[in-house]
């Protein structure tokens, strides 16, 4: 790990946030997607029961 002297504190937290950020993003897309994906299958069945 490279010396971040003084500054290691706000590099290091600046990470962490960046992570925290990414990962909340990745949980929140594949949360929506299954949504969409479970709302599209309902609309393909009823499309197809009057199809």
């Amino acid at each position: 790990m490279p010396d971040l002297g003084k500054y290691a504190d706000a590099v290091l937290s600046s990470y962490a946030v960046s992570i925290v950020l990414l990962v909340a993003l990745i949980v929140f897309s594949v949360m929506r997607g299954r949504k969409v994906r479970t709302e599209m299958e309902k609309i393909e069945q009823r499309i197809s029961r009057n199809g």
